[in-house]
């Protein structure tokens, strides 16, 4: 490709709107990949935290520990973490109400858990919404910009007595560049969401087998304590 027929060169040549859409598309495209960036940090950050987390949880160490520690460190925990402490913080209130019974202890913790699950999931699907959008949109934007700017050029070639291809050939060019920028905004949200959709999939389905799980190790020790005569949660 020559000089005059560059991309650069063509963006400079072409009209206003083509290049206010190019200008945009390319906005969009830096935002795109900014969030990007941020979704496979938080990503991997949340994944790290709930692998620790587990790991401690199943290594022996009590409840009360647990809780204590997830209190604590509070700002730093994951969401695995969180939700834990979210469900021992309601059955350690209903116990100091004089709860006993055990299917309200444990009905008040699960919905808990559920509560803090659903603010965990809403913040690990932040940013899905707008790459999904991205991905969609971009492409009609750029088709815009397209079907503008080869309206353009077909109305400055109407006081032209005779029109050639090296005529036509620029003023389409750089209307099509527009719809190319579009697919290069697009391809990336789109490849990212998916991946992204799917990650937070997996995230998801841990963290419901956590709550399954935790629920009854309470269970448990509902009943050993009933057994027991006890009226504390231990370790389990």
């Amino acid at each position: 490709m020559n000089q005059d027929m560059s991309i650069v060169s063509l963006l400079l040549h072409a009209s206003f709107v083509v290049q206010l859409v190019v200008l945009i598309l390319l906005s969009i495209s830096v935002a795109s990949w900014a969030a990007i960036v941020r979704k496979i940090t938080a990503i991997k950050r949340i994944k790290n935290l709930n692998e620790e987390f587990e790991r401690v949880f199943w290594s022996g160490t009590s409840l009360n520990e647990l809780f204590n520690a997830a209190s604590q460190n509070a700002k730093l925990s994951g969401p695995m973490e969180r939700i834990f402490a979210s469900g021992m913080r309601e059955y350690q209130k209903l116990r100091e109400r004089r709860i006993t019974d055990a299917g309200t202890l444990l009905d008040g913790a699960r919905r808990a858990m559920r509560a803090s699950f659903q603010r965990e999931m809403d913040a690990a699907e932040s940013k899905l919404a707008f790459l999904a959008s991205v991905g969609s949109i971009s492409p009609y934007v750029g088709l815009f910009g397209t079907v503008w700017g080869i309206m353009h050029a077909f109305t400055g070639l109407a006081s032209l007595q005779q029109v050639t291809l090296a005529a036509v050939a620029p003023g389409i060019a750089e209307a099509l560049v527009a719809t190319a920028i579009g697919l290069f905004a697009a391809i990336p949200a789109v490849l990212a969401y998916n991946r992204f959709s799917h990650d937070v999939d997996r995230i998801a389905i841990k963290l419901e087998t956590f709550i399954e799980e935790f629920s009854n190790i309470l269970q448990r020790s509902l009943g050993a304590n009933a057994a027991s005569g006890s009226g504390s949660a231990s370790g389990y």
